[in-house]
């Protein structure tokens, strides 16, 4: 750990009019964020609530994140990486510790600093992100037993932040972690067997949760116990390390009859019905009914499922619209992964574009019907402070390996 780190930022934060950016990528995030806008603003118009003024402070901030980000070195954060890293792992202690950790729907997420609310788990992902890159370059990779060191490192360093955000619980911003580290090692050359070995475990985990599931329904049909009233006495009896809410979300998915349609699977219903009611154009801004009253719960029309909001109001034209604002981003991040110079700033982009992929795919998917609900906030719309900046700290990256491509000496 280089302690001049930071006197060294001075010098790598270079404000010049020289330098190219990339403009494709924060033009398409600056639609993204004037559409979140007008849909948080749209999904909570029946209401007292106003939260897209928040959101557009968060975003104002996030703005100057992504800029100051993007004008530091991509590669002054190798020095600095375990002091951040060692930050955000305070940060998700803290967040565990009663009094401290704000409790919200059962689960311990954030920390309240009276005029701000902090995600710890947001930070965290960068710096799971920057801690695999730096790993990853440090590293010699290719037989099967230097792959295996690496895997050692990885496994400590991405197994513990991951541990404490299970730990909230958050399974949604846990499980987003595992294909970002993935991606950067299938770019990194390593070991096929590697890949083999994760294939198998990911299918032993899909058994197992199978299994759990099953055994779960078994036990409250036997037991005459309600899905929704009698959740927790079933996790009290299995050491599958999920919650019975957790369950119900994954059997309201292939079971929907077994859940209270007006409890667990209310949300998805009401999702595919906003969803299937836009038509072509949809019903026009502040028009849907689903939000205006209330069958799309308020407490979620303007996060979770605001991509619900945007297709019931703006159609299938409206959502191809969001698609390929998000396509231009991936799309920048797959090419300016390409043109970095070295392998740090190809990590950090492969890792970024899939980490937003993920979270896209997942939560469109989820509004649709095709996965569980897992929670998972579609980026720059959703409305969320500590996703937003995180969010832009994370494209922040991306921005800054493009401007500093050229910078070697």
């Amino acid at each position: 750990m280089n302690l001049r780190a930071p006197i060294e930022l001075l010098s790598v934060f270079k404000v010049t009019t020289r330098e190219r950016w990339d403009l494709g990528t924060p033009l398409a995030m600056l639609a993204l964020a004037a559409i979140g806008l007008s849909f948080i603003y749209s999904a909570q118009l029946s209401t007292a609530q106003s939260d897209w003024i928040k959101q557009l402070v968060f975003m104002t901030i996030g703005a100057g994140v992504y800029i100051a980000v993007s004008l530091i070195d991509y590669r002054f954060w190798i020095s600095v990486i375990h002091w951040f890293y060692l930050a955000c792992i305070i940060l998700l202690l803290a967040v565990l510790i009663p009094g401290i950790g704000q409790e919200v729907y059962g689960a311990q997420r954030w920390l309240d600093f009276g005029f701000i609310s902090l995600q710890p788990s947001e930070p965290a992902k960068a710096a799971v992100l920057m801690m695999t890159a730096t790993v990853i370059i440090r590293s010699q990779i290719g037989t099967v037993q230097q792959s295996l060191g690496v895997l050692g490192k990885l496994a400590l360093a991405v197994g513990l932040p991951m541990f404490l955000i299970l730990l909230q619980p958050d399974l949604k911003s846990a499980i987003v972690l595992p294909p970002m580290v993935f991606s950067m090692l299938y770019v990194s050359k390593l070991s096929t067997r590697f890949f083999a070995g994760a294939l198998g475990a990911f299918l032993l985990i899909v058994g197992i949760v199978a299994w759990d599931s099953t055994s779960y329904m078994k036990f409250m049909d036997d037991n005459k116990l309600s899905y929704v009233n009698d959740r927790g006495k079933y996790q009290a009896t299995t050491w599958v390390p999920l919650k019975d809410y957790q369950r119900n979300r994954i059997i309201s998915f292939i079971a929907p009859d077994k859940i209270d349609p007006m409890g667990i699977g209310w949300n998805q219903r009401q999702s595919l019905i906003s969803v299937g009611s836009g038509g072509l154009v949809g019903k026009g801004w502040t028009q849907g009914t689903q939000a205006q009253l209330g069958y799309l719960p308020r407490s979620v029309a303007h996060n979770d499922f605001i991509f619900s909001v945007i297709a019931e109001e703006k159609g299938f034209l409206g959502s191809l619209t969001v698609l390929g604002l998000f396509g231009i981003v991936m799309f920048n991040g797959v090419r300016i992964a390409g043109l970095a110079r070295d392998r740090f700033g190809t990590l950090l982009v492969i890792g970024v574009t899939v980490l937003f992929a993920v979270h896209v795919f997942v939560n469109i998917a989820m509004t649709i019907g095709l996965v569980p609900i897992t929670g998972i906030p579609l980026p720059f719309i959703s409305y969320g402070g500590s996703f937003v900046l995180s969010c832009c700290l994370l494209q922040g990256l991306v921005q800054s390996v493009y401007r500093f491509r050229k910078d070697f000496t």
